[in-house]
C-alpha cells in the first residue's frame, strides 16, 4: 500500500482502489487534510469508519466552481461541513479587521484557500449542487454561532448559522458523540427531519410550538431591537451549556424556531481514549508535500492531548461554550502509547512539545459536585476568588509526566498549553510548580494575567493581581533556588469591555515598572460565543445585566498604543491617551515617564516638569556638552 492509501478518499480514484461506488458522508473543511486527532475533522472521519461507513474528504474546495463539491460524487447520507480548527473570519482577520498575510491551516501557509464564512459558502455551494442531500453543519463556527449572536467583522446581530447557511441540522460541542447517534439513526432509514432528539444538536423548527420544559430565550428580533435582549439570551445559554442542568433551548427567528437539544454529557474515559486510539496517520495528505506542507501541523505532531475541557470560565474565552467546563481525561495508557509513537518516528528529536489541554494543569474536575451534578450557575470556581469547594490537585498530572520523562528516547517534555498560575498556587503540595521549573519549561514560562485593574479583571473573570505578583515572586525565588535563569512571560490584554483609559494607563505604567517592551499586543478581539463579546456590544454584563463601560473606535486604538509606549511608532498616540487622561505627568524625563516631550508639546518637560514631586520620580539626568 502506499502512503496515500492510509488517508481518507480524496478523488475518485482513491475510491476506485477502494472498490467504493458511493461514500456514506463526505466531510468538508476549509482545513488542509491533516490526518492527526488535534484536527476535529480527522476525528470524526475516523469515527465514522470505525462504526462501519465510508467517508470522504473533501479539504478547502474551491467554492466558486460547483465542480470542486462534486469531486467524490453523491454521499448516501450527508454532507458534513465545517470551517476547520478556527472561525473563518478569526482566521481571515485580524483585531483591527485587517487581512492575514498567512493560514498556518494551509499548505505552504498560503492564504486565501477558505472563504469568509466558509460554514455558510460552503453548504450554500453543496446545496446547489445537491438539493435532496442533507448537510449536517458542525465545529467551531458552527458551535460558536448556534444562537442569535453578535458578529463583530458586520457589526450587528445575525441569526443561527442554521438560517443562513440553510443546514439540516447542527452538531454543536465535540461532536462524536452526537454525529455517531445521527448517522446510526439515517443508517437504519430515519430522515434527518425525523432526528430531533439527540443530545449536543439544534435545528429549525418551522412551528413555534415547543416541548414541555422547553426553555425560550429572548428571539433574534428582539435582541435586534433591543442589545439588552442579547444580554438575557446569553446569560440563559450560559445556563443551559450545563449538560446536568437537562435544558433544551428555543429561540425564535421570525415566524420559525430554533431548537438547542441540551449538551452531550462529559466523555468516559474509556471512549475518549479510543477516540486517540484510532489509526491516524498523524500526517498531512501527501498531496501536500511539495507544497510545503501544513504549518499548524509542525507543533501538534509531537504534542499530545491529555484532556478536553476547561472550568477557568475567563469571560473573552469561547472553550468552555465548545468543549464544556468538564475535564476529560485520557488515561495514562493512553498518553504513553502515542508518546512512545512519537518516539519510533525518524524525524523525532527527543522533544514531546506539549502535554496539555485548554488548561494544561486542569487534570481532574474542580471539585466533587461537578461530577455529579455539573458546575455551578452562579460562580466560577477561581474568580474573582477560589470557590472554598475547590480541590486544586496536581498529583495525577505529576505523575504522568513522571512516566513520560522515562520513556526511552524522550529526552525532554514541555508545556506550552496555558498554565493556571492562581489555581497551581493553591495546591499545598508544591510538587508540580517545582517539577515545572526544573523540567517542563525552556528559559521562559507564558502565563496570562491579563490586566492590573481590579475593575477590568473582575470583567475578565480573572483572579486578583496581587495572585500574578505572589505567584511571581515565588516562581523567580524557587528559579533561583535550582541556579536557573528563566523569564516569565505575562500576556496582557488591551481594551477589554470595562478598562478605561486611566485602567490603560496603569497597566502601561505596570509594564514600566517590570521593565516589559512587548513587542505585540493581545488588543481584545470580540469573537462570537463569549461573554466580553456580548459586552462589546451590548455595554452590558450579563451576569448582572449592569452597564459596562466599552472603549471603541479611536480609544480602543489608544488602549492599544499604551501597552506599546516605548515604540516611537506610537509616541504621539500615547501622549494623546495620557493627555485624555489627565496623565501628562507620565511626559518627562524622570524614570516614572513614559514618553519625554517634545518641543511643540508647551508645558511639558521644562524645569518645572523635570522638578518632580518628592517621591514620585527621580531627578532628570543633567544634559552634557559632547
Amino acid at each position: 500500500m502506499s502512503k496515500r492509501d492510509y488517508f481518507m478518499p480524496v478523488n475518485r480514484a482513491d475510491m476506485e482502489k477502494r472498490n467504493w461506488v458511493q461514500c456514506d458522508f463526505i466531510m468538508v473543511t476549509g482545513d488542509a487534510y491533516v490526518d492527526h486527532p488535534s484536527f476535529g475533522a480527522a476525528i470524526l472521519s475516523r469515527i465514522l469508519e470505525k462504526n462501519g461507513y465510508k467517508v470522504g474528504i473533501i479539504a478547502q474546495p474551491d467554492w466558486k466552481d460547483n465542480k470542486s463539491i462534486s469531486s467524490l460524487g453523491k454521499p448516501k447520507y450527508a454532507f458534513l461541513v465545517t470551517s476547520g480548527n478556527m472561525d473563518s473570519m478569526v482566521n481571515h482577520y485580524t483585531s483591527n479587521k485587517r487581512k492575514r498575510r498567512s493560514d498556518a491551516y494551509t499548505p505552504g501557509g498560503e492564504f486565501g484557500k477558505r472563504p469568509d464564512r466558509a460554514v455558510i459558502v460552503y453548504t450554500n455551494l453543496i446545496k446547489s449542487c445537491f438539493k435532496d442531500v442533507p448537510v449536517i453543519i458542525g465545529g467551531i463556527e458552527a458551535s460558536l454561532r448556534r444562537m442569535a449572536h453578535y458578529d463583530y467583522w458586520d457589526n450587528r446581530i445575525r441569526r443561527s448559522i442554521l438560517f443562513d447557511s440553510k443546514a439540516d441540522m447542527l452538531v454543536y460541542g465535540m461532536g462524536e458523540k452526537p454525529l455517531s447517534e445521527i448517522a446510526e439513526y439515517m443508517s437504519a432509514g430515519v430522515e434527518i427531519d425525523q432526528i430531533r432528539h439527540v443530545r449536543g444538536t439544534a435545528y429549525i423548527q418551522n412551528s413555534l410550538d415547543l416541548e414541555p420544559h422547553t426553555v425560550e430565550i429572548p428571539s433574534y428580533d428582539e435582541a435586534v431591537k433591543d442589545s439588552a435582549a442579547l444580554a438575557r439570551a446569553f446569560k440563559i445559554q450560559a445556563k443551559g451549556d450545563n449538560p446536568f442542568n437537562d435544558m433544551a433551548l428555543a429561540q425564535r427567528h421570525g415566524n420559525r424556531c430554533l431548537i438547542q437539544n441540551p449538551p452531550q454529557y462529559p466523555l468516559e474515559q474509556a471512549y475518549l481514549d479510543d477516540v486517540y486510539d484510532l489509526p491516524y496517520v498523524r500526517e498531512s495528505h501527501p498531496d501536500y508535500d511539495s507544497m510545503g506542507g501544513i504549518p499548524a501541523l509542525n507543533e501538534m505532531r509531537f504534542s499530545i492531548t491529555a484532556q478536553r475541557g476547561c472550568f477557568g470560565d475567563c469571560s473573552f474565552c469561547a472553550i468552555s461554550r465548545h468543549q464544556g467546563k468538564h475535564i476529560q481525561q485520557r488515561s495514562h495508557k493512553s498518553i504513553i502509547k502515542e508518546a512512545k509513537w512519537m518516539a519510533r518516528q525518524d524525524d523525532f528529536k527527543g522533544y514531546i512539545q506539549d502535554v496539555g489541554g485548554p488548561t494544561a494543569n486542569f487534570r481532574s474536575e474542580a471539585c466533587n459536585k461537578a461530577k455529579e451534578h455539573g458546575y455551578c450557575d452562579n460562580r466560577s470556581c477561581l474568580s474573582p476568588s477560589p470557590c472554598p469547594n475547590l480541590v486544586p490537585d496536581h498529583t495525577d498530572y505529576v505523575e504522568l509526566l513522571n512516566e513520560l520523562r522515562d520513556l526511552n528516547g524522550v529526552k525532554k517534555v514541555f508545556i506550552k498549553s496555558g498554565v493556571r498560575y492562581d489555581y497551581m498556587m493553591l495546591d499545598p503540595n508544591n510538587v508540580f510548580f517545582k517539577q515545572l521549573c526544573k523540567n517542563h519549561i525552556s528559559g521562559q514560562l507564558k502565563v496570562a494575567p491579563e490586566h492590573v485593574s481590579p475593575k477590568v479583571l473582575r470583567y475578565l473573570n480573572k483572579p486578583s493581581f496581587d495572585s500574578y505578583k505572589s505567584f511571581r515572586s515565588s516562581y523567580f525565588q524557587y528559579n533561583r533556588s535550582i541556579g536557573k535563569e528563566q523569564f516569565l512571560v505575562p500576556y496582557f490584554i488591551s481594551s477589554h469591555p470595562g478598562s478605561t483609559l486611566e485602567d490603560a494607563v496603569m497597566l502601561a505604567e505596570y509594564l514600566r515598572d517590570i521593565g516589559r517592551h512587548p513587542e505585540q499586543v493581545q488588543d481584545f478581539y470580540p469573537t462570537p460565543g463569549t461573554m466580553s463579546t456580548v459586552m462589546y456590544f451590548t455595554g452590558i454584563d450579563p451576569r448582572t445585566m449592569e452597564k459596562v463601560y466599552v472603549p471603541k473606535g479611536r480609544e480602543k486604538e489608544l488602549q492599544r498604543a499604551l501597552l506599546q509606549y516605548w515604540n516611537p511608532k506610537y509616541r504621539s498616540m500615547v501622549y494623546e491617551a495620557l493627555k485624555k487622561a489627565n496623565r501628562l505627568d507620565l511626559v518627562g524625563y524622570g524614570e516614572n515617564a513614559l514618553i519625554r516631550p517634545q518641543k511643540s508639546e508647551k508645558g511639558i518637560g521644562g524645569k518645572n516638569e523635570r522638578k518632580r514631586k518628592a517621591g514620585s520620580n527621580k531627578p532628570a539626568r543633567k544634559k552634557t556638552k559632547k
